[in-house]
């Protein structure tokens, strides 16, 4: 049984730590490396999968580091229909510490609308408790509608039927 949600678990930021670490070894072309989404609020409960968004000055430093990237592994995808958002995925080779964890990677450039998206929800989520509360029953609530092992149908109710929630954190 995989379960869609898993309860709030600290070595979430161990685990975003030492994939930050392991690519600040070989990447040169960034200005930050921020650990985003669900597993980067505490006690907030969410899909164990780490978010990481690579800061780039401009878009005009991403062939730099999408070369750094496919040095170390890292497949590029695209932006997956969002625009600011770049992706890249791992081969599964297991090889390192970066097919150990599981994880999305994405590049944004500072000035990108995704990119500051990403970390205003992240940060009002870590200082609202009232909005954590009420985003983490929502993610219980979706759940409840599409079973606890839907993962496609978690993400799309939440994407679709939850845009409201989404603007009141974003406002």
């Amino acid at each position: 049984m995989n379960r869609v949600i898993s309860k709030y678990n600290k070595q979430w930021t161990i685990w975003f730590q030492d994939i930050s670490e392991y690519l600040k070894k070989y990447l040169k072309t960034y200005v930050a490396i921020e650990h985003i989404g669900s597993t980067s609020i505490p006690d907030m409960d969410a899909k164990p999968i780490i978010d990481i968004d690579i800061e780039i000055s401009s878009e005009a430093d991403f062939n730099a580091v999408r070369k750094e990237l496919e040095a170390i592994g890292y497949n590029y995808q695209g932006d997956l229909g969002i625009k600011g958002r770049e992706v890249f995925k791992r081969s599964g080779k297991r090889k390192s510490i970066l097919d150990r964890i599981e994880h999305h990677l994405y590049v944004c450039a500072s000035n990108s609308e995704e990119y500051n998206r990403h970390i205003k929800f992240r940060d009002r989520l870590r200082s609202d408790k009232f909005l954590r509360e009420e985003y983490k029953a929502i993610k219980y609530e979706i759940l409840e509608k599409v079973g606890p092992e839907n993962r496609a149908g978690y993400v799309e109710m939440k994407e679709n039927d939850y845009r409201d929630f989404f603007g009141k954190v974003l406002s």
